[in-house]
């Protein structure tokens, strides 16, 4: 049998060889086109911005200038040089720059926010594993001008309470402008970024640092918010910001037993739900948590850290969103929220990208075909297709 396949090898005309080499070559490079390029596409392309229930509206292609669109992803989680496989780093890597780059040019975000967790050895880098991680970064998630990229700090960038310094604290304000306590305010929506890693409450340099910047900022929001006609020494001399009720944008959930209540296809799993959270090390005391709802009295929260998804009411109507990791190092299934938000109103839908499984099953369908094709093409499956019919006939003449 192999003697006589082998003949048939050799006498193939190379004519036909090289066109049998050319459409394995066509399978190949379509399927790495699809699975690497195109699925980003198909996926994303599916997600549309969400509509405000009154007031302003987006248009099909969200052009109304009124509404602010913007686009929050959480915990990437950029590998670093001390438990980052090279081979792990390109694919993750190559997911997320893809997903980022493909998501901005389809929907065109106003404001891109990421929820703290950007690089996984931030806490330990030492400055030139530091500067290659942001040197990566920036490669990755680079954004045309019309697009504002604004960071927020999570543990995995400067460590844990117990391991954060002021070394790197600035080192991560220095890059990403960033400041615990900052307000950035676009189209009359008030941002306020906080630093969850420094709500510690121990009294420590930074934490008071922090926090005293965060009660200057209620001071000033509050004093916002009140009538014009409202008389009130204490905010007489204060800088007025837009009154509009502040979002809330930091790393850590605020308190919450667990993610028991928290339901929907990108939570966490379901032996994990019940398992109840370390306050100050999956989410924030309950009294940080309290302080921030007391000076801010916000409309909207958002945070991200558990690399699942929640969503949770706060005081009964304060809604907290947590947004799951957008790295398929930590899930499966990553996505990230889109946004329309006004002074006044926001309404928030999810983006879904691509399963990995679902791409690693293409590929093995794909890898499954090539090796059939190429017994088929070399006759090696021939003998075993006639000795079923050789069967068969005898089964049928019996």
């Amino acid at each position: 049998m192999w003697s006589s396949g082998s003949t048939t090898v050799k006498n193939l005309p190379l004519k036909r060889r090289l066109c049998f080499l050319l459409k394995l070559v066509c399978l190949v490079i379509s399927t790495l086109i699809f699975c690497e390029f195109l699925v980003y596409f198909m996926v994303i392309f599916q997600c549309q911005w969400p509509e405000l229930k009154g007031g302003a509206h987006m248009g099909k292609k969200g052009t109304s200038s009124s509404v602010l669109k913007a686009m929050i992803l959480a915990d990437t989680h950029l590998l670093g040089e001390i438990r980052g496989h090279w081979l792990d780093k390109l694919r993750r890597e190559w997911q997320m720059e893809r997903s980022f780059q493909t998501a901005l040019w389809l929907l065109q975000p106003d404001i891109v926010f990421i929820l703290g967790d950007v690089f996984d050895e931030g806490k330990w880098s030492l400055p030139k594993a530091w500067e290659d991680d942001v040197r990566r970064f920036w490669k990755m998630f680079k954004c045309p001008v019309s697009t504002e990229l604004v960071v927020v700090v999570g543990n995995h960038d400067i460590g844990f309470h117990y391991e954060m310094t002021t070394y790197k604290v600035n080192r991560f304000e220095k890059v990403f402008n960033f400041t615990s306590g900052k307000l950035i305010t676009r189209k009359g929506i008030n941002f306020v970024l906080v630093n969850s890693v420094a709500m510690e409450g121990d009294g420590c340099a930074l934490c008071r640092t922090a926090e005293a910047k965060l009660v200057a900022l209620s001071h000033k929001l509050n004093c916002s918010q009140q009538k014009p006609n409202h008389s009130n020494k204490r905010c007489s001399d204060v800088e007025k910001l837009p009154a509009s009720e502040p979002i809330l944008l930091q790393h850590y959930p605020l308190y919450r037993k667990s993610d028991a209540e928290c339901s929907g296809e990108d939570s966490a799993p379901p032996e994990e739900k019940n398992i109840p959270f370390k306050e100050k090390y999956d989410v924030l005391s309950q009294e940080a948590s309290q302080k921030l709802l007391w000076w801010f009295h916000p409309r909207l929260i958002l945070s991200g850290h558990t690399h699942s998804a929640c969503e949770v009411l706060h005081a009964g109507k304060i809604p907290e969103i947590s947004v799951p990791s957008f790295s398929w190092r930590n899930r499966n299934n990553p996505s990230f929220i889109m946004g329309s938000i006004t002074p006044t109103d926001f309404s928030l839908q999810k983006c879904f990208l691509p399963y990995e499984s679902r791409v690693f099953a293409i590929y093995c369908a794909a890898g499954a075909l090539l090796v059939i094709l190429i017994l088929a093409h070399f006759q090696l499956l021939t003998p075993p297709f006639y000795f079923a019919q050789r069967l068969i006939s005898k089964h049928k003449a019996a």
